[in-house]
């Protein structure tokens, strides 16, 4: 049984990945930790976890070296990085939901986010999307979780930028929900900021679009322009990309090259021709849905959906543990999808 640590469990991701812990037959939660609430039962705050999680959170700014098989560090950019040099001992696995392990190119970091302080630490990092690296992902012992808006871009772009498909600019519009910017209170987030009101945000300068074009830039040198908007509801995001074909294809021998591509992914499930994604469908779950159209002068539309909780973050979390690990990569994810 793997001992787990869930480093700032008080925040969405934290409150999602112990929901999924606790499904997980190899993981049983050792710590929990939060300098706000430090010292309170978890179900005292979330009452979902009475009788099933009880424990007493712990101070996130102790130190918990070798108390655990696992770390996940769900914390803000810029303090995770501090986090993972005390904890890493080349033992234990850690797994970053924040940004600081995710980019190859620490300069690309710097220029998004704030000084990188472990970069030595930084050069051992794998990407943690396992569509793409599961090979690396293996027997890894630090892993930085790709963002929620990059997940739902990265998959669908995937096998166009693979196969080379792709000709011109990329054009990335994404959806999502208002639980995509955390649990802290802000005044973007109040409901009647966000209720009644569909409005985009963060217009070429959001910190996920280096993220998606790295990694693009390793199969193609073509631009994307990324463009997020937030909806008023809870979770999920819904992304299209447009692009133009490099050679004629019709929809048919797109999806077939997707399928192709994910044959075998047990969380990425390409739709029939004519058939789109839709948020309802993957909510609380680890899916990424993907549907696509050629239009009949060459130009391509794929549409994606995720929960950004889940296979946008803690989800994915789970499964880069259970892939580094050699476990059953569905081991705590196999949940169906809720509805309505």
């Amino acid at each position: 049984m793997l001992n787990i640590g869930i480093v700032g469990a008080t925040g969405y991701t934290g409150v999602v990945l112990m929901s999924l812990l606790l499904t997980h037959p190899d993981a049983k939660i050792k710590l929990i930790t939060s300098n706000t609430y430090r010292g309170r039962k978890i179900s005292d705050i979330f009452p979902l976890f009475r009788g099933r999680l009880e424990d007493v959170l712990q101070p996130t700014d102790e130190d918990h070296r070798g108390s655990c098989d696992v770390y996940f560090l769900c914390l803000p950019h810029g303090t995770a990085m501090d986090k993972a040099q005390e904890l890493f001992d080349g033992k234990a696995l850690i797994v970053d939901l924040s940004a600081d392990f995710r980019f190859e190119d620490l300069a690309i970091y710097e220029g998004a986010y704030v000084p990188h302080t472990a970069k030595e630490l930084a050069a051992q990092a794998v990407f943690g999307l396992p569509e793409l690296y599961r090979e690396m992902i293996k027997g890894a012992k630090l892993i930085g979780n790709p963002g929620c808006y990059p997940t739902s871009a990265i998959l669908p772009l995937y096998p166009l930028v693979k196969h080379g498909m792709l000709e011109g600019d990329i054009f990335i519009d994404s959806k999502s929900g208002v639980s995509g910017a955390g649990r802290e209170g802000k005044v973007g987030s109040l409901f009647c900021e966000v209720s009644e009101g569909f409005r985009a945000y963060n217009v070429g300068v959001h910190r996920h679009e280096p993220e998606i074009q790295k990694e693009v830039n390793k199969y193609s040198p073509q631009r994307i322009s990324f463009v997020p908007h937030l909806v008023p509801m809870s979770r999920g995001i819904l992304t299209t990309v447009y692009g133009r074909l490099a050679k004629a294809a019709n929809t048919a021998e797109v999806l077939d090259v997707f399928r192709e591509t994910f044959k075998g992914e047990p969380f990425v499930r390409i739709m029939d021709e004519n058939v789109y994604p839709d948020t309802r469908f993957v909510r609380f779950s680890n899916y990424c849905d993907i549907g696509l159209k050629v239009l009949d002068d060459g130009r391509i539309i794929v549409i994606s959906t995720i929960d950004n909780l889940v296979k946008g973050a803690s989800g994915q979390a789970l499964q880069n543990m259970n892939v580094a690990l050699g476990l059953p990569e569905t081991a705590g994810l196999s949940g169906v999808p809720q509805y309505p």
